[in-house]
């Protein structure tokens, strides 16, 4: 019924522009906002993290502009996909394209914070040869119609349902690493209960994150490129490397302590940045654990 409905704000969409696809998107947020408590307490607690010194109204303000924002990735895929009419600035991509041109490979390491998928497509445009991990969650039909989209673009996808794993899609990536390729990952999203972390401090709370893409940099020797994309206006977008790492140990002694400062240094650019884009946190599920005591 969802993807039924899905398809049929895209078609009249294509005939009468991308306003209705907008309009509507925007109510179904706003019902999601209005019906469904959990997700936005969610949503209001982390502003209270990120805001502490503002008041209930403005957190809920907070909330209901990030349920507003986050349409904008659903009507930014079908304006890139149907109009061809995304534009977007950089700066430091020359690191992909040096990692392309020198056969090194790299680790795109993504986030919750903006619309990386547009930045997937983009950049499959710059003839960057990409592999992206994703979760998948079962019975979500609008997600199934993003990866299509990805597949679509021949962009190279490794799906991995929740609570699920095969060490065969690591040894993939890895090669395809050393055949000079640029691998995605999410770093702020954990999808399995068993699913290997490391502990770090956001917003002064507890918070896992998944140790893989560290591990991949550390074995593979790859850099590691935080990423992010950012809507600065309407079909606008800024692309932006915020930092490149070189993930490497003495030995099994101190590797713990290196990936834990890699992880750590990462929680804290995302922190600087959903400071600067508040309204376009799109992480959903619940986030932050146990707060830090100062």
């Amino acid at each position: 019924m969802i993807a039924l409905t899905y398809k049929l704000i895209t078609a009249f969409s294509k005939i009468v522009g991308p306003w209705l696809f907008q309009v509507i998107s925007k109510l179904i947020a706003a019902g999601y906002f209005l019906f469904f408590p959990a997700r936005t307490k969610i949503s209001i607690n982390f502003y209270k993290a990120l805001f502490p010194e503002r008041g209930k109204l403005y957190h809920m303000y907070c909330s209901l502009r990030q349920f507003m924002s986050f349409t904008n990735v659903f009507v930014d895929r079908f304006i890139l996909e149907s109009f061809d009419d995304i534009e977007y600035t950089s700066e430091g991509l020359e690191y992909i394209e040096e990692a392309v041109n020198s056969k090194k490979g790299a680790i795109l390491l993504m986030s919750h914070i903006g619309n990386w998928e547009v930045a997937a497509h983009l950049l499959k445009r710059k003839n960057v040869k990409m592999l992206l991990y994703m979760g998948i969650k079962e019975k979500e039909e609008i997600e199934k119609k993003q990866k299509e989209s990805l597949k679509r673009n021949e962009l190279k996808i490794i799906a991995v349902p929740e609570n699920q794993a095969s060490p065969f899609d690591i040894i993939e990536g890895i090669n395809f690493l050393k055949e000079g390729g640029i691998i995605s990952l999410t770093g702020d999203r954990i999808w399995r209960q068993d699913q290997r972390a490391i502990k770090v401090n956001f917003l002064d709370h507890k918070v896992m994150l998944p140790e893989t893409p560290y591990i991949f940099a550390l074995l593979s020797g790859a850099p590691l490129l935080t990423f992010f994309a950012f809507r600065t206006g309407r079909k606008h977008y800024h692309f932006r490397i915020a930092s490149v790492k070189h993930i490497k140990s003495a030995g099994r002694k101190d590797r713990k302590e290196v990936l834990q400062q890699a992880a750590q240094d990462y929680a804290d650019m995302m922190e600087n940045t959903v400071r600067k884009y508040p309204h376009e946190w799109f992480h959903f599920e619940p986030f932050l654990g146990e707060k830090i005591s100062s």
